[in-house]
């Protein structure tokens, strides 16, 4: 009986001490963010009133920013080091995650919530309109030829990418120009997307026949004794043609991760399947496409997502017009321009979640290879 009441009391305190741990790393993840917030909100309010030179205020946002919330956490990671070893392993984590949780709240999930809210309401956010907007995003006519774009920009965009990434990662590893040959690969993908679809703007360009041509493209056919062509304005055409920009981006992201890969291709089997009489094509196909399978999925879906959220490439080069529109310039259309909230916030949850199935694939591809 003793030894009974004796394990029961043991229980007991081993649940009470699991009730004050928990409340415990509730209250350390909570005020760390708290005070986190604090400090960077009255950091905001003396930038925002202050009339100091811009250096000064440059440095105070640094020190008072960075300096900040470093203090708050070394800080908070002193006082935890203070308590016992049990405590410590509690609350240690939330002191570093619970900040993070807070950012993501406020500048992720909040303002998602919001958006669906605003997605059953009418233009001006004041009456309640059910799935209307909704139903307006899937039947429209100008949204309808967005979701076509939008599906020829997925399956052409990312296939042409992962190709030709593969390709020139097996040529460039068997040159002795390698690095010279990725570096020139990869360079466009320091450009910004505005920043690339102003230069094939360039390349692109139309002027009249008989004036002088501006545009590469049209410069081209012009000396071979052609006919200048509005390239941007070929239907359906021109959509290829501002994929080709993502092409031309996304190559050398896929080219990077594909030839790490390939790197890892054990050089024994290769060498034991060219002794049994198989061809370069045979073992590509059977052997190394097999083995990186793994890092072309991943990186097909990563570019995958890229691709889905378009619409730097398509507002600088055509701004939709000409039948180029996709989701995210509808989107945007219909929110800044019509100035109608409650289809942008329909439109911007649709394409959120033709997004999230790809992220959660993607997400667990890592997971199964081990990346996190």
């Amino acid at each position: 009986m003793v030894a009974m009441e004796t394990s029961e009391n043991s229980l007991q305190s081993s649940r009470f001490f699991d009730l004050v741990a928990w409340l415990g790393r509730l209250a350390v993840s909570l005020i760390v963010p708290i005070c986190t917030f604090l400090v960077m909100w009255r950091g905001f309010i003396f930038l925002r009133d202050g009339a100091a030179p811009k250096l000064v205020m440059a440095l105070v946002a640094i020190i008072w920013g960075v300096g900040g919330v470093a203090i708050l956490f070394v800080v908070s990671n002193w006082l935890v080091e203070r308590l016992s070893v049990r405590w410590r392993s509690y609350l240690l984590p939330f002191v570093f995650v619970g900040p993070g949780l807070a950012i993501l709240t406020w500048y992720l999930f909040l303002p998602t919530v919001r958006t669906l809210y605003y997605g059953f309401f009418n233009r001006t956010s004041t009456k309640f309109v059910g799935f209307n907007n909704f139903i307006f995003a899937l039947t429209d006519k100008a949204m309808l030829e967005s979701f076509r774009n939008n599906l020829l920009w997925l399956i052409v965009g990312t296939s042409l990418s992962v190709i030709f990434g593969l390709l020139i990662a097996i040529l460039a590893d068997r040159s002795k120009f390698e690095k010279i040959a990725k570096s020139l690969i990869f360079l466009p993908q320091a450009i910004s997307f505005v920043g690339a679809g102003v230069i094939w703007r360039f390349i692109y360009y139309y002027r009249p026949p008989g004036e002088e041509q501006i545009g590469l493209l049209n410069a081209i056919v012009v000396a071979l004794g052609g006919e200048p062509l509005a390239w941007l304005t070929l239907r359906p055409w021109n959509t290829f043609f501002l994929i080709a920009i993502m092409v031309w981006l996304q190559t050398g992201f896929a080219m990077i991760i594909l030839s790490a890969a390939l790197k890892g291709v054990p050089e024994e089997l290769l060498e034991a399947a060219r002794i049994d009489g198989a061809t370069e094509i045979q073992i590509f196909f059977g052997i190394i496409i097999p083995y990186i399978q793994g890092t072309i999925i991943t990186v097909s879906t990563t570019i995958l997502i890229a691709t889905l959220k378009i619409f730097d490439i398509v507002f600088v080069m055509t701004n939709g017009l000409y039948g180029t529109e996709v989701m995210a310039s509808q989107q945007y259309k219909q929110m800044f321009k019509y100035q109608d909230f409650g289809r942008g916030s329909a439109v911007a949850i649709i394409l959120l979640i033709t997004v999230i199935p790809v992220m959660f694939y993607n997400l667990r591809q890592f997971r199964e290879r081990e990346a996190f």
